[in-house]
């Protein structure tokens, strides 16, 4: 590999590692953002960016990245930066603003942000790759920052409608957040409801669309830290909550799903703000099986278990031990997986 093609591959590696980190911030930000046009872009862009980043990974494939120890390397330490600025990040979203209004604007000023840097990356790219002749690099990267461009010019927009929602709740006290409509409920809603149509029927068709539903991640955490920034102690899972010491409590959060783990974590932090608590939510804290599962009772996820996955069996023993630990799902769970 020439000098000329370790550089494009360098800032290859830059974007592919900012694509795949703005897809978890898109995630979070769907999750908390009501139906609407907002919305509508997010979830566009969302699609947008998982291509832009198998397209980037292809690029790179085919300029022999996987074959230079060295660009390896560096490739791998640009995705661990990236990942970990938006996992770093993406629970801030949740919290920032007095109301939800406000969150939904700040994100989309941090989109702005976002989609800047984006243009800039493959504008800088396209100009690389043009001037050392690789011209279907340089076709990747204008078609991509047209996609950034478009995007940016989508969020300006909307940034002057959603303003004028923080007015409207801030000051004039007439708050239209919602977070039955935010993407978080939408997503709950819709996995349970294709979880149990594929519980109740044996068609391929259904259990495909179960399985997609189920796949979409971090979505019960996001509802529960939006939840649990605003809730009073009469909105948590555990009764009596604040009148008991934090041994009790830590004893009591096994039995409970992750949007109540995740409201509890935020109520907490924002009282008492208790280390033996906390660590405990921690421990217990991560993705379901599938988007819905904490919602599901034993015999419903049986069902679906008798689906025959037995990756999907290995998950739910291991989810399943650490929280409820239901003796029929473990079995269930255990006959799948053997029989694999």
């Amino acid at each position: 590999m020439n000098a000329a093609q370790q550089k494009i591959v360098q800032y290859l590696d830059e974007a592919h590692a900012h694509e795949q980190a703005l897809t978890r911030v898109l995630q979070s930000q769907i999750a908390m953002t009501p139906r609407g046009s907002y919305r509508s872009g997010l979830e566009t862009h969302l699609d947008e960016t998982r291509d832009h980043a198998e397209r980037v990974a292809r690029r790179l494939d085919d300029l022999g990245h996987g074959s230079n120890p060295l660009m390896v390397v560096v490739g791998l330490a640009e995705s661990v930066i990236g990942q970990a600025l938006a996992l770093g990040k993406t629970p801030l979203d949740l919290f920032r603003g007095s109301g939800g209004e406000e969150k939904v604007l700040k994100n989309a000023k941090d989109a702005c942000a976002t989609e800047s840097l984006e243009i800039a990356t493959y504008t800088a790219i396209e100009r690389l790759a043009r001037s050392v002749g690789d011209d279907e690099t340089a076709a990747l990267a204008a078609s991509i920052l047209a996609d950034e461009e478009k995007m940016l010019a989508r969020v300006m927009r909307e940034i002057p409608k959603l303003t004028d929602a923080v007015v409207d709740a801030d000051v004039k006290g007439k708050g239209s957040y919602d977070l039955t409509t935010t993407g978080a409920a939408d997503t709950a809603r819709d996995a349970a409801k294709a979880t149990k149509r594929a519980a109740r029927t044996s068609t391929a068709a259904t259990k495909r669309t179960a399985r997609r539903a189920r796949r979409i991640p971090g979505v019960a955490q996001a509802e529960g830290q939006v939840k649990g920034a605003v809730a009073s102690e009469g909105d948590l899972a555990i009764a009596r909550y604040d009148k008991l010491t934090a041994d009790e409590i830590s004893s009591k959060l096994p039995e409970l799903s992750q949007i109540d783990l995740a409201k509890i974590d935020a109520y907490e932090r924002k009282n008492q703000n208790r280390t033996t608590v906390l660590s405990r939510i921690t421990s217990l804290r991560g993705n379901e099986p599938w988007a819905g599962y904490d919602e599901l009772t034993a015999a419903e996820v049986q069902s679906v278990l008798a689906e025959g996955d037995a990756e999907r069996a290995a998950e739910v023993r291991s989810y399943e031990r650490a929280h409820k630990n239901r003796a029929g799902v473990l079995t269930a769970a255990d006959r799948e997986h053997s029989n694999a």
